[in-house]
């Protein structure tokens, strides 16, 4: 299991490093990457112009069941949002700027042995780059 679990993680840092190259192509500039507070994780804050972007990127291999983006719950959305406002807090230079929540999402259509190193590159995906994936609401707001 452990092997499992070391796949699970080069393949999430590996999503993470390539939805930052993805927006980067955009112009868009890394602010903060894996950014942690009490309420949990932001994987990746960018910003461009006047726009901040809290992005949650997924990764998952052999999609039967569900594909990434689809495994993003209400509950795991609003501890994003959680963090966001507590990185808001922190950091006041960007309270003018327009927020949002993206998702990136990577979708590979094989199993992974369970081997330590692979170049998760090399094999075929699709990738998903949902912009406005979920907003504060207003039954978030009256928390």
């Amino acid at each position: 299991m452990k092997n499992n679990n070391q796949t699970n993680l080069n393949l999430g840092q590996w999503a993470e490093q390539q939805a930052l190259r993805v927006l980067q192509a955009q112009g868009f500039t890394l602010v903060v990457m894996n950014y942690h507070c009490r309420y949990g994780e932001i994987d990746l804050i960018v910003q461009k112009d006047q726009e901040l972007i809290f992005v949650e990127v997924k990764a998952r291999s052999a999609t039967r069941y569900a594909h990434s983006c689809e495994t993003i719950s209400l509950a795991k959305q609003k501890k994003i949002m959680k963090s966001a406002l507590c990185f808001l807090n922190i950091h006041p230079q960007f309270e003018q700027f327009y927020c949002r929540f993206d998702v990136i999402c990577f979708d590979f259509f094989q199993q992974f042995a369970k081997t330590i190193q692979q170049d998760f590159s090399k094999f075929t995906y699709d990738q998903q780059w949902i912009e406005n994936a979920f907003t504060f609401d207003q039954e978030f707001i009256n928390l």
